[in-house]
């Protein structure tokens, strides 16, 4: 992968000088498009007089002066920071109304704690499945999401990464608190990758100083991306790392707490600290942070679907900030706009679900080979799927004798519209493909 490195802005600063100050005005009241690096403004018609170079150095300086900066330095002492361009404005704004407080969702969703849990469990499989597929796991959607509901142990290493995954999004929820350590950060890598090391011994610790350091190579034609601080200065930089995530929000520089969070998953990403899983562990310490922080809505996306499918402009994101002096703000846009596609997606995916809802309640209606209490227990069931049922219930909600109860389920699980569990007393639960079921003859 290839970016072009942008000219130092002092280089151009010569008998222009004027020129160049106009240019720097230019970005403040700006015909400039979007937060354009200089790989993509070399390509685009300067304002007359000046050329691209100084377009550029007018536009970097501009960005110099409204910078914030973070703790975050690379291995030589330089600095990283962020601008607050419209866009990211624009995308915090969209974050604070669409994933926290009280937020209109489908009934699905918040209806009970039941309901909500049931939907954060296929979220959570969603995301582990696809964070390892975006790390070179194999196996397929379906057979990886076999697997986590039946509970069965792995069979491959791409398997055990989901596996993995599955559980670090658990220790996430339950495991690290509302404060982090290193030693969280630690046990979290150790959860990913057990199992799935050829060095075993590499899981739960950073590198260290006598070993050769990983680097970041693009997939395609193998160049180094990133060379990652050496690895005496990785203990030093976790603890920074925590401190950064531990900061009260009342402390100065104010740091957006959605800012906050993706620059976490940056920071880890960038300092590379681990053998393997340096990606994994980056991207649900941004899970654990919008959570602790009020973004409870973030647990039910999956951001490694829409990472997945377009890999390339997650790697360059890194790429355009790393060439460009650490300015973040090319990774805080590209964020944003991930975390935004990831919560049209959901409301995409509970639109459906309420419409096979909507779908299958007529057919309820209308099927005379179903009385009353079994056509309400199925429009429950539908509206709930994690239910089950059993004859005592069934017999109280609808003031039967328990032998017409016996008969109603049992009729229903013949029928295969319920799913009998051999147990004591008797439990019946709801296919997941209920809604389907009810249109087939």
């Amino acid at each position: 992968m290839y970016v072009a490195v942008p000219p130092n802005p002092y280089d151009v600063l010569d008998a222009a000088t004027g020129k160049v100050l106009d240019a720097l005005s230019s970005e403040r009241g700006s015909p400039v498009p979007g937060y354009p690096h200089w790989d993509k403004l070399r390509h685009l018609n300067p304002p007359a007089g000046i050329t691209s170079e100084q377009w550029w150095a007018g536009i970097r300086l501009a960005r110099n002066t409204a910078q914030r900066t973070v703790p975050l330095t690379s291995p030589t002492g330089g600095t990283f920071g962020f601008c607050l361009p419209d866009a990211v404005l624009r995308g915090l704004r969209y974050v604070d109304q669409r994933c926290s407080g009280e937020i209109a969702m489908a009934e699905v969703v918040t209806h009970d704690e039941q309901s909500k849990r049931r939907y954060l469990v296929n979220a959570q499989m969603e995301e582990a499945i696809r964070s390892s597929q975006l790390e070179g796991a194999t196996t397929s959607r379906t057979i990886a999401k076999e697997m986590l509901r039946s509970g069965r142990q792995p069979n491959t290493r791409s398997e055990r990464m989901i596996v993995n995954n599955y559980r670090a999004l658990e220790y996430m929820r339950d495991g690290i608190g509302d404060a982090l350590t290193p030693a969280s950060v630690l046990e979290l890598q150790r959860i990913l990758t057990e199992g799935t090391l050829d060095n075993p011994d590499a899981a739960g610790r950073l590198q260290r100083p006598d070993e050769e350091r990983v680097a970041v190579y693009d997939r395609l034609d193998g160049s180094l991306l990133h060379s990652p601080p050496p690895a005496d200065q990785l203990p030093a930089r976790l603890e920074a790392m925590c401190d950064f995530a531990n900061a009260s929000e009342d402390s100065e520089p104010f740091v957006h707490p959605v800012i906050r969070g993706i620059l976490l998953h940056f920071w880890l990403a960038y300092d590379h600290p681990f053998e393997d899983g340096n990606g994994r562990t980056a991207r649900t310490l941004f899970y654990w942070y919008m959570r602790t922080h009020g973004y409870w809505l973030v647990e039910y996306l999956s951001i490694s679907a829409i990472l997945r499918d377009a890999p390339g402009k997650y790697s360059r994101s890194f790429l355009l900030t790393e060439t460009d002096d650490g300015d973040t703000t090319y990774f805080l846009l590209y964020q944003l706009e991930v975390i935004e596609r990831a919560v049209e997606e959901l409301h995409k995916y509970l639109d459906r679900k309420m419409a096979e809802v909507r779908d299958a309640e007529p057919l309820l209606r209308n099927d005379p080979s179903l009385n009353h209490r079994q056509a309400d227990l199925l429009g429950d069931a539908l509206r709930h799927p994690e239910r089950t049922y059993t004859f005592g219930e069934h017999s109280r909600n609808h003031g039967v004798t328990h032998e017409t109860a016996r008969t109603d389920l049992s009729t229903l699980a013949d029928r295969g519209l319920l799913i009998a569990r051999n147990t004591r007393p008797r439990q019946f639960d709801v296919p997941r493909d209920l809604s389907d079921r009810l249109r087939s003859p």
